[in-house]
């Protein structure tokens, strides 16, 4: 007996809007239209500044929109990564398994020190069990004082070099804000990478991190595979 082909989830299609013979919305309208293709998931790439009446046509097939700008690729590539996990989740159990196993130690963590200003136990646990595997180095800070101390010991060669900061903002003693304003005044520290852990993913929150000099944030709870995502994008490759 012949054994059934495996079911092969859909891969993501990635149309730009402006090209020479069809549209990304004719792209996706002939998709939509033949019965024998399953509709794959959309990562819609633009240079243009989409109206409302886009957006909404847009929201019947796209599962993310990505504007063309400096750091477009590591965004794109971010949300391929986000989409293949989704992938990876319908997977059986075992196969599951050998693919975290593979992706336990990877490259882009291995040997690299990652700098955590947490101040809730709970956290730190959580990020340790998730980075550690993977090859990180953690370093930990309970508040933002110590998060500068550590910075300062890993400039004198008593530590390891720190490759990124993960800053909460809400700390005891100096809060995020105010250590990431005093990072960014020292010039050995301007191009460190930092990321802020806000406790809500509102646009205030959103620009007072990167006013204060963070290169990008994440709200919480954290979503371990985005901020795994986000540490490939910004940690610098040695």
């Amino acid at each position: 007996m012949i054994p059934p082909m495996p079911v092969i989830p859909p891969m993501p299609v990635i149309p730009d809007f402006e090209m020479p013979d069809l549209s990304g919305f004719e792209i996706l309208e002939r998709i939509s239209s033949e019965p024998q293709f399953s509709f794959p998931p959309v990562i819609i790439y633009t240079a243009r500044i989409l109206t409302s009446d886009e957006e909404m046509r847009l929201g019947r097939y796209s599962h993310s929109v990505v504007i063309k700008g400096a750091r477009s690729p590591e965004r794109l590539l971010d949300e391929v990564t986000l989409f293949l996990h989704r992938v990876e989740s319908d997977l059986p159990r075992e196969q599951q398994r050998i693919l975290r196993a593979v992706r336990d130690r990877e490259a882009a963590f291995e040997g690299r020190t990652i700098l955590l200003a947490e101040d809730d136990v709970r956290n730190i646990f959580a990020l340790s069990s998730a980075l550690e595997p993977r090859g990180a180095k953690l370093a930990i800070a309970r508040n933002g004082r110590e998060a500068l101390q550590a910075l300062e010991r890993a400039g004198n060669d008593s530590a390891p070099p720190v490759d990124i900061v993960l800053m909460d903002v809400m700390m005891p003693e100096m809060d995020g804000l105010t250590a990431m304003r005093e990072i960014r005044r020292r010039a050995e520290w301007k191009k460190l990478p930092i990321i802020a852990v806000t406790a809500k993913a509102m646009a205030d929150d959103r620009d007072q991190c990167l006013e204060a000099g963070a290169n990008d944030y994440i709200a919480k709870p954290i979503d371990v595979d985005k901020l795994l995502s986000l540490l490939r994008v910004w940690m610098i490759p040695r």
